[in-house]
């Protein structure tokens, strides 16, 4: 079953995000006014190194005022593919210059409220070219080895949705890999 949109007005708009109310009618009829969140799209970078470890930073999200490891991510910039943003991002954030680049999975987190598309890719192997640019980003980067993403996860240490999907789909990708 298929809703149908009749327009939408935006009601806020800022650099990071926009907030639409879409006029949509369910397939039973009813029409309502719905919120959507407009939201620029992420690109994140699974980086694998030869000892089976990922690299991931260290952060606190003020936000849910939380601390957790994340995968290096960014936001795509105008003119950018994810591919490219993937990697700058990885850069910028680490000082880890990642190998050849390859889609690892795409997601939409939470399609219902918005329209966020987040890119993951993997890269095996990187090259250390210097201390991070981004010096707002993490509290620390490390080589994690895969065999602990596991327990990260069970444990909480890891919750960021994109970061979870990229993990996930890493150790998908590496039992799954001939």
């Amino acid at each position: 079953m298929r809703w149908k949109t009749h327009g939408q007005r935006r009601i806020y708009a800022d650099p990071w995000l926009n907030l639409d109310l879409v006029d949509v009618e369910q397939p039973d009829g009813r029409r309502y006014e719905h919120h959507v969140v407009r939201l620029r799209n992420l690109a994140v970078a699974a980086v694998v190194n030869d000892r089976r470890e990922v690299l991931m930073m260290w952060r606190h999200r003020f936000v849910t005022d939380a601390w957790a490891w994340e995968l290096p991510m960014g936001l795509i910039e105008d003119g950018e593919s994810p591919e490219q943003a993937a990697a700058r991002e990885a850069e910028e954030e680490t000082g880890w210059r990642p190998g050849r680049m390859r889609p690892l999975v795409y997601a939409e987190p939470a399609n219902g409220i918005t329209d966020a598309r987040h890119h993951v890719f993997r890269a095996d192997g990187a090259t250390h070219v210097g201390p991070p640019t981004e010096r707002n980003e993490s509290d620390r980067i490390e080589w994690v080895p895969l065999t602990s993403v596991r327990d990260m996860i069970d444990g909480r240490e890891v919750v960021s949705g994109a970061s979870l999907v990229g993990l996930l789909y890493l150790l998908l990708d590496e039992v799954s890999r001939p």
